[in-house]
């Protein structure tokens, strides 16, 4: 069960070569701070605070974290990264990294701004994928409620009517335009809604080919169940089925409303246990890969490798269309410039938008960085690693 080609993680000059010694000095900076939870946990309540009573330190963050994990403020700021990144055969996911808004206005803003990103990858393989949040076009207070069960008033009903239609004027588009459109998952409590939403856009468009991309969170206990429902689903309606696997981005939002409320933890107890459902699930959608195209939305470098393995075992080439690879930008560039350099599909999420709207992003990356064992310091060992081969010490 051997890989075609020597994969390794471990080539630093590939990892960073689109990186200038200043940006890769920044990026040390910047996961020094994370590597040290309280550090970074102090760092975060300041700039939350700062942001809270509008002190003027917008520019610091757009020089610094915003540089390294953002693309730009707009779309047309975007564009360089865009090319940059293609220059080294990693693609772009734009990622309108806007969620949580609260008025109908701010829905029917970001469903517009979506659509542009569909426009902007319309015919342009470095733009294979596009993304959007469902908080980012719906109340998340709408989304909870119509999956607690409880009755929903007419001006909710209302209001539910005008997201499924925001959501297939996005998917629409998606379809006319043949962009795949990634649909990203969310706090457990809202998941089950978005998954509803998700499915309904798939029985419409995914006829064809995997347009309506589902997201599932393996640390989440029953997501390989869900897997394997939505695939028989998708068998029994003759549907293609798009799935990107994530570990997930909302450990800490879903440890603290466990203990709040006093419930049973919807997450695996362990990482080795997540581990094990992330790999499985893989394993799943590669043994159905004739109905499944997976997106492996992974920073574990042995899930990514695995993956290569298992593609290897069913005899498909690296740059099969039905399996994409997919980190952060400004995250594992060992992992994404490596395997585009063997020839896989790779992709970067990047996100833009203006720097205020994109900090709740940015907190999750400061939080994931610290939270997940072991992730600030593999990338801070790479780059230091390549400062030294470049013979850059300060």
């Amino acid at each position: 069960m051997d890989s075609p080609v020597e994969v390794t993680f471990e080539d630093t000059k590939v990892a960073f070569a689109y990186k200038s010694d200043q940006e890769l000095r920044k990026a040390r900076l910047i996961f020094s701070l994370v590597n040290h939870p309280w550090i970074s946990a102090l760092a975060v309540a300041f700039v939350r605070l700062a942001l809270t009573i509008r002190l003027p330190i917008l520019g610091i963050i757009r020089r610094t974290v915003f540089q390294h994990f953002c693309g730009g403020e707009s779309i047309t700021a975007a564009e360089s990264t865009i090319l940059h990144l293609s220059n080294y055969g990693v693609n772009t996911i734009l990622d309108y990294a806007v969620e949580g808004e609260d008025s109908e206005e701010d829905f029917d803003r970001t469903t517009n701004e979506i659509l542009r990103t569909i426009q902007k990858a319309r015919g342009r393989k470095q733009i294979p994928f596009c993304v959007f949040k469902m908080t980012g076009i719906a109340d998340a207070r709408l989304l909870e409620k119509v999956q607690s069960g409880k009755p929903v008033s007419d001006e909710e009903i209302q209001a539910l009517e005008r997201v499924k239609q925001r959501i297939d004027r996005i998917c629409s588009k998606a379809y006319e335009y043949d962009v795949p459109v990634l649909i990203d998952a969310e706090e457990s409590w809202i998941q089950d809604t978005i998954n509803m939403l998700t499915f309904e856009m798939m029985e419409r468009y995914n006829k064809e080919n995997p347009i309506v991309y589902m997201t599932l969170q393996m640390y989440l206990i029953d997501a390989a169940k869900r897997l394997k429902d939505v695939y028989h689903m998708a068998t029994m309606h003759q549907l293609y089925l798009g799935i990107k696997l994530v570990r997930g981005a909302y450990m800490e939002k879903e440890r603290e409303r466990v203990a709040e409320l006093g419930l049973r933890s919807p997450i695996h107890p362990t990482r080795e246990a997540t581990d094990e459902a992330f790999n499985n699930a893989l394993a799943f959608c590669l043994d159905h890969k004739q109905r499944i195209s997976v997106m492996c939305g992974s920073h574990n470098e042995y899930s990514n490798y695995y993956l290569t393995v298992l593609m290897a075992k069913h005899g498909m080439r690296p740059n099969d269309e039905r399996v994409w690879f997919a980190q952060l930008y400004g995250m594992s560039d060992n992992i994404s410039f490596n395997l585009a350099r063997m020839g896989y599909n790779v992709a970067k999420y990047v996100p833009y938008g203006p720097v205020r709207s994109v900090m709740p992003y940015l907190f999750r990356r400061a939080e994931e960085n610290t939270s997940v064992y072991g992730q600030s310091s593999r990338e801070l060992t790479l780059i230091k690693k390549e400062l030294q081969r470049r013979g850059v010490s300060r």
